[in-house]
């Protein structure tokens, strides 16, 4: 890389966050100690958005169980739903915030002729990686249980195995990306995901629902 990136940004200071974190007993409860596997050199102008995104995708991924109860009243797996629908809309803007600072970061950097454009972001790369490090983590869970058979544990060993090899994929593609920007041969845009069913003047049913109720 020609140019060094912002705040220590690499896949691997990525890879170790994310793993790091669902090592810890306090996590996803609590993120104060979870700072601490910030990478030397990271500011919190683009790594709190990391961890922040990690946090509420792990988030989501307890209450994604949770709501799949089968015996559970319907106002518990309701309450499931709106915490899930909470969760995705703050992981989505951590996501969005982690691009930010990244452009802010590098916005004086020039830009070669022809520079390849990515589809994908940075920010939403290392939303993808904080979801392979959840299934890569559970995956793992079941390849120790011992409420199972041993064909139970040989298929999740298969699936973890893929997902371990999807992971290093995608963290190769994001270090790509990075060294683009670095070089200049590369960049990104920021495409808002605009959630029209989370703004209550965009959702029709929630401004139909607020003009029954008398709301204008």
């Amino acid at each position: 890389m020609l140019r060094t990136m912002p705040d220590a940004l690499t896949s691997r200071a990525v890879l170790a966050l994310h793993d790091g974190c669902l090592a810890r007993a306090d996590w996803p409860g609590q993120d104060a100690g979870a700072r601490a596997l910030v990478p030397a050199g990271g500011s919190a102008a683009l790594w709190d958005w990391v961890l922040a995104n990690h946090r509420y995708n792990c988030l989501l991924w307890a209450e994604e169980d949770l709501a799949r109860r089968t015996r559970a009243a319907d106002a518990e797996i309701a309450a499931n739903k709106r915490h899930i629908d909470r969760y995705n809309q703050a992981r989505n803007d951590a996501m969005e915030r982690v691009d930010d600072a990244l452009l802010r970061a590098t916005a004086d950097r020039p830009r070669a002729e022809g520079a390849r454009l990515s589809s994908e972001t940075v920010g939403a790369m290392v939303d993808r990686l904080s979801i392979l490090a959840l299934k890569v983590h559970h995956m793992r869970l079941q390849t120790v249980r011992t409420d199972v058979d041993d064909a139970h544990r040989a298929a999740t060993r298969a699936k973890l195995e893929q997902l371990q090899r999807q992971r290093t994929d995608l963290a190769g593609c994001l270090d790509r990306l990075l060294e683009e920007i670095g070089r200049g041969t590369g960049y990104f845009n920021i495409y808002r995901q605009f959630k029209m069913y989370n703004d209550p003047t965009l959702n029709p049913a929630l401004v139909a629902e607020r003009r029954g109720a008398g709301g204008r």
